[in-house]
């Protein structure tokens, strides 16, 4: 006799939590997440379906196999993943979990999943992050992003948070953590709708873009008489 396990009928899908890395195409048209273990080769959106790992023609999730999304029920316990040092750069991610699923004690395992939310750590200067940037490594046709504030961007591909939410599309609301100073006491919420808050994130980006630009060139200029003098 084979032993059946109890089916649930949600009225609405579960929330869960998970941590993963942005990812934004190499056109910087797109945006999505890879994740931090089994799956991590493969880049997923916004609204995404899961399928096996090892290439095998089974539906995700399937039992005798360990493919699918994961998720835990407790958010804190998702934080805590954030504290090892591979993942510190991981944004925390709030998802629904959609279709078929398992249910184990600390969380599901399931075909198909909408993000709701994600939110980002602080720069790693400790302020409150304003943008997402180039983190220096990526998968094949994406580009891994880290938080960072205005001030540690150096020219490195960038995008602000509400356009990055805006690239992801289906609705994703990214926020920014709380960072160490004390300026950073209110967190820095952006929508995918256009906006005063995306504006001012775009200018910061702009002014700091600009502040680097000076910086060099006012180095050049400093440069130049001994420079020609050297030639």
């Amino acid at each position: 006799m084979r032993l059946r396990l109890p089916e649930e009928r949600p009225t609405e899908p579960p929330t869960g939590y998970k941590i993963a890395h942005p990812v934004l195409s190499h056109d910087g048209t797109r945006a999505g997440f890879t994740g931090v273990s089994l799956g991590g080769a493969l880049p997923y959106g916004v609204l995404a379906d899961a399928s096996c790992v090892y290439g095998l023609r089974h539906r995700a999730p399937h039992r005798r196999c360990d493919c699918g999304f994961h998720c835990v029920h407790d958010r804190t316990t998702a934080e805590a993943l954030l504290c090892t040092a591979e993942h510190r750069a991981a944004a925390l991610l709030e998802v629904s979990v959609l279709g078929r699923y398992l249910r184990f004690e600390l969380g599901f395992r399931y075909a198909r999943q909408r993000v709701r939310t994600a939110t980002v750590g602080p720069c790693t200067c400790g302020t409150v992050a304003s943008a997402l940037a180039d983190a220096g490594w990526g998968r094949p046709g994406w580009r891994a992003l880290a938080p960072s504030c205005a001030g540690c961007l150096r020219g490195r591909t960038s995008v602000s948070l509400a356009s990055f939410a805006r690239l992801a599309g289906e609705g994703l609301r990214v926020v920014a953590g709380r960072g160490s100073e004390a300026a950073a006491d209110a967190e820095v919420a952006a929508t995918a709708d256009l906006g005063v808050s995306e504006l001012t994130a775009e200018a910061a980006l702009l002014q700091a873009r600009l502040d680097w630009f000076q910086t060099q060139l006012a180095r050049l200029g400093e440069r130049g008489p001994e420079a020609g003098s050297q030639g």
